[in-house]
């Protein structure tokens, strides 16, 4: 029997592609006509905003990654700061819960760019069985045919850019209503930056980059261009598409197309080839995140639990995946995206993603010693993201229409505490941290 192949290493361009496709998917597709919606004419400026918090906290995740590699990633960093006590097992458990609303996110805007191709009379029914399917068909591929999913994701995250660039590009070369972009009198600065970080979950996806961290050829090299890289090139592009939104069509025609307005857009510059074109770009980029989505979870889940803060039974493979994680978080999704509202799914998700990266810069803090990284800015990163997620909490608490969302998240912390406290008291598993890796050397902090 011959010796197995060894694991091809991933080069800089690859590693700054998982950056860039765990950024660049289908939460633009989904919030743009909301964020329009909630910033008006600041729209490009609350994604910048909401980019230089995620920028940051790229920071905080980089040092920790080059001190840290392998494919614990977010899970391995909290229990090395933080130790292996309960607050850390809620914090994974909330992870994984962020995950799903992630995953709820793709499917609503999955199903509305799709049924925009029916009758306007059936849209409604379609929308719910689209949303519904895509989950349900994902899993099945990702359940009894996961290499199909890393082999197509390069193929849809290229497609998907092209497109992306081509609207970009097609947009800017028009004419344009530059008066539509005047950000001055469209919002006032707290309801901006509530706005910026209802649509926070936008930037998550460069965290993707710690999990794959180990196979990366020469990761001082490659993990800055990756990390910082990769939100810069994101912050670019959602700006400009959003831009171009803006500068085609008037905030009355946002709103009547809020949950597909890039696909109206499209329609506007190009005719039916712009409107297709774009809800294909959607369609490819909503299936690919949650394809990606439920791989990682279901290996995220299978990481948690060899830890000992979920049950064994998840460490079992079936047909040599981690697929129980992964069917349990599709449940969970299905429910979401049922029964909440777009806007409240967006604020559960960015809530609890800035929770979580407020708790990462933090652990960036407590081990600034081991990883050399600058405490000054690690600091800086955790009060932006404190700020940002007491702006927001303040602002959709003041608003009676979406002051009932707080007690989602209220929900998901509280699920994440009970769970951990119910079944760590059962069980009485503790957490297993890895070996730590060789020290690194002492460096210069990355300023």
């Amino acid at each position: 029997m011959s010796a197995p192949a060894p694991q091809e290493k991933i080069g800089t361009l690859s590693a700054l592609s998982i950056g860039i496709g765990g950024m660049v998917g289908g939460g633009i597709f989904a919030v743009t006509g909301l964020t329009i919606a909630v910033t008006k004419e600041a729209a490009p400026v609350a994604f910048a905003i909401a980019g230089i918090v995620a920028l940051l906290t790229s920071y905080s995740y980089l040092k920790l990654t080059l001190a840290y590699p392998g494919e614990g990633g977010t899970v391995d960093f909290l229990n090395r700061a933080f130790g292996g006590g309960k607050f850390t097992g809620a914090a994974n458990i909330l992870l994984l819960l962020s995950y799903v609303v992630l995953v709820a996110v793709y499917a609503y805007a999955f199903g509305s760019y799709a049924a925009d191709l029916f009758p306007a009379q059936h849209q409604a029914f379609w929308q719910t069985v689209l949303t519904n399917g895509v989950i349900v068909g994902l899993l099945a591929i990702n359940v009894f045919a996961s290499r199909l999913v890393i082999r197509s994701e390069n193929l849809f995250n290229l497609l998907k850019m092209i497109l992306l660039v081509g609207f970009i590009g097609v947009g800017l070369a028009s004419p344009m209503d530059w008066s539509n972009l005047n950000p001055s009198h469209a919002v006032s600065p707290t309801g901006l930056v509530a706005g910026a970080m209802l649509i926070f979950l936008n930037y998550e996806g460069f965290e993707l980059i710690a999990n794959a961290s180990k196979d990366v050829e020469n990761p001082r090299k490659s993990l800055p261009i990756a990390y910082i890289g990769g939100v810069v090139i994101a912050i670019v592009l959602y700006v400009l598409i959003v831009a171009v939104v803006l500068g085609h069509m008037s905030l009355e025609q946002v709103g009547k197309s809020q949950d597909t307005a890039l696909s109206a857009a499209g329609r506007i510059l190009l005719g039916p080839v712009g409107y297709y074109a774009i809800v294909i770009a959607a369609i490819m980029a909503t299936s690919s995140a949650i394809n990606a989505t439920f791989f990682s979870t279901g290996r995220l889940t299978y990481i948690v639990a060899k830890t000992g803060q979920l049950p064994q039974e998840l460490e079992r493979s079936i047909w040599g995946e981690h697929a129980e994680g992964t069917v349990i978080c599709a449940i969970i999704a299905l429910l979401v995206a049922n029964f909440a509202p777009l806007e409240a799914i967006a604020t559960m998700g960015s809530a609890g993603f800035l929770i979580l990266f407020f708790l990462v810069n933090m652990a960036s803090v407590r081990l600034a010693r081991q990883t050399g990284a600058n405490l000054w800015v690690s600091l800086l990163a955790a009060a932006s993201t404190a700020g940002a997620l007491v702006i927001l909490c303040v602002t959709v608490a003041e608003n009676p229409a979406t002051r009932n969302h707080l007690w989602i998240l209220v929900g998901m912390i509280g699920v994440s505490v009970f769970a951990e406290l119910i079944y760590r008291g059962a069980t009485g598993r503790h957490i297993h941290l890895r070996p730590s890796p060789k020290a690194p050397k002492a460096q210069a902090p990355v300023r």
